[in-house]
């Protein structure tokens, strides 16, 4: 997606994708407040009258099967297994299309059902199909979560933000599964109520950003946020600046800005330029598009050789497909790599073409992650194989290593450090 174009605002984002994330935080608080309602008043609750819950175990004791990833990923739909003819293992997936999270849940809700169907074409998993059903969270999250749990759901893939994930949380009482798969928000965690981060959050992925600055000789740091506490926009901005400054580095200016909304940074420039020598990092949680039009103002003003450092955002905003951002280095979740089965399944599933592929392995792995807890504890009831998810560990997915077993639901997973050249991901280091 290459987003240097007259309108600044990439088509899956626009100044309503601002206000959503606004609405997100005092919702995301209220509900919180129902939620741990909700929970001390019926900690002994089921999870709901589904058919996942009518059976507790499909066996006396764990399953000894594994999950073969690398025979899903390698199938070949042309030449499948004889179809699996055990119970399904049901996936529920509740996914927000709008424009502030549709970037990677829609080509999410796209390749989590054409991987299950991969794994039914080797065989299934222990004999069981798996099946996927997909609901959009729309402005009743809660009501699709119903909706799949009477279906008979037995773990949920969910949207990145608190505003639908929390009415998932409260409907299943707690009680199931539920993986955030593009998130990276370390507030949406909650491993009391069973659900996870499927990869860094906005601290890790920061943290090793100044790390990484600081080991290269950089002590001059420019920082763009929204302000301190803001999520993601801010926060990632808090990150860096602790471990910068905790490190040595200086932060020679600070400058605020609106996220997904500002491209015209004269005002900021002009400050900046009385105080940098140009032998700064910059960093900054903005999108691609609005850190290439800063650049240019920024070397408008003399100043070519700062080093420009972002996050996720620049994978979600087409960072790799923009001359501007030839050069900047950033926080990856994955690097796809040429030839793989990954890169096969993508393109053949249609999402390697979207604009966030590099998110697309998050979606699988939640999938496989929900699987493996139910091969871990041999039972279909969903508050077991809850349970089960957060004593994984070392779990080798398509993202990387996965752990939960003693923590909060964010996997304390390594942090790759790559820079844009000619087009492609180099990766320089990786952190953690």
């Amino acid at each position: 997606m290459n987003v240097a174009r007259p309108n600044p605002v990439p088509h899956c984002f626009n100044v309503k994708g601002k206000i959503f994330v606004k609405l997100r935080q005092l919702l995301s608080l209220l509900l919180a407040m129902a939620l741990i309602a909700t929970a001390c008043g019926s900690s002994e609750d089921s999870a709901g009258g589904s058919d996942a819950d009518t059976s507790s175990t499909s066996s006396s004791s764990a399953s000894s099967a594994s999950l073969d990833i690398d025979a899903i990923l390698g199938a070949d739909p042309a030449n499948c297994e004889e179809a699996p003819s055990g119970d399904p293992i049901k996936v529920g997936m509740v996914m927000d299309f709008s424009e502030a999270a549709g970037f990677v849940d829609i080509p999410g809700s796209d390749v989590v059902p054409y991987v299950a169907s991969l794994a039914n074409c080797v065989g299934g998993v222990d004999g069981r199909p798996v099946e996927v059903e997909v609901r959009e969270a729309g402005d009743d999250p809660a009501l699709s979560t119903q909706e799949l749990i009477d279906w008979g759901a037995h773990f949920f893939i969910g949207p990145p933000f608190a505003d639908a994930t929390l009415p998932m949380q409260q409907t299943g009482g707690g009680q199931y599964a539920i993986f955030a798969a593009a998130s990276t928000e370390p507030t949406l965690a909650d491993a009391a109520n069973n659900t996870f981060l499927v990869t860094f959050d906005d601290n890790g992925q920061s943290t090793a950003s100044a790390e990484y600055a600081l080991a290269q000789g950089l002590k001059r740091a420019i920082i763009f946020t929204e302000g301190t506490g803001v999520p993601y926009s801010g926060v990632n901005p808090d990150a860096f600046k602790a471990a910068f400054v905790a490190g040595g580095g200086e932060i020679v200016s600070e400058q605020t800005y609106a996220w997904f909304v500002d491209t015209d940074f004269s005002s900021q420039v002009t400050e900046v330029a009385s105080v940098a020598d140009g032998t700064e990092v910059f960093f900054s949680a903005g999108a691609g598009f609005q850190i290439t039009a800063l650049r240019a103002q920024m070397e408008g003003q003399g100043l070519n050789d700062i080093t420009y450092m972002g996050t996720d955002a620049f994978d979600a905003t087409g960072i790799i497909a923009d001359p501007g951002g030839e050069g900047m280095i950033h926080t990856p979740h994955t690097i796809i790599e040429s030839g793989s089965a990954l890169e096969t399944v993508l393109a053949d599933s249609g999402t390697l073409a979207s604009d966030a592929p590099g998110f697309m392995p998050l979606y699988i792995d939640s999938m496989f992650l929900g699987i493996q807890g139910m091969l871990d504890c041999g039972c279909n009831d969903p508050a077991s194989i809850a349970g089960a998810v957060g004593n994984i560990s070392a779990f080798d997915g398509t993202s990387g290593s996965i752990t939960y077993a003693g923590t909060n639901g964010i996997p304390p997973k390594a942090v790759s450090i790559v820079q844009n050249v000619d087009g492609a991901y180099v990766l320089l280091d990786t952190i953690g």
